[in-house]
């Protein structure tokens, strides 16, 4: 799938996260299921996420994206969003997913837009769409996140 692109983040991220000492782009990356499915963070603040993931290899057996492939886009993209807005002393751990998938995909690549609906305290959504390379939307996906405190570290 070629090299990766680094994911951008804006200074105000950079900031935010500079004194917790982690690797950001592995923190808010698609985990393992994402990297197996080439699942890209390409730009990540609070206000837009944005992601892309190739159809090759994320297809149900009629040969069309599957919708499953697209919730994992949609999930890790509004997941990365939530985590930064709660910031580094909150985790987001998704508790609603709803997807609606307007059209079959059967080559290239999707692009996924995350952007919030709702930052508050304790939980933050986001609303998540899928374009094909043309920019017609392929799925639309709505991510509800509970906001919970981070893990004290020993």
């Amino acid at each position: 799938m070629g090299e990766r692109a680094a994911t951008r983040f804006s200074d105000e991220v950079l900031e935010q996260w500079a004194e917790v000492g982690v690797d950001l782009p592995a923190l808010f990356s698609a985990g393992a299921l994402g990297r197996r499915m080439g699942v890209e963070v390409l730009e990540a603040d609070a206000e837009r996420v944005v992601g892309v993931m190739p159809v090759e290899g994320n297809t149900q057996p009629y040969g069309l994206l599957h919708g499953g492939a697209s919730a994992v886009l949609a999930e890790t993209l509004g997941s990365v969003g939530a985590m930064l807005h709660g910031g580094p002393g909150r985790v987001a751990v998704g508790v609603d997913l709803n997807c609606t998938h307007h059209r079959g995909l059967s080559s290239g690549r999707v692009t996924g837009t995350a952007t919030p609906v709702h930052r508050g305290r304790s939980t933050a959504t986001y609303e998540i769409v899928l374009t094909e390379e043309t920019g017609k939307r392929v799925c639309t996906a709505r991510l509800t996140c509970l906001l919970r405190d981070a893990p004290k570290q020993d």
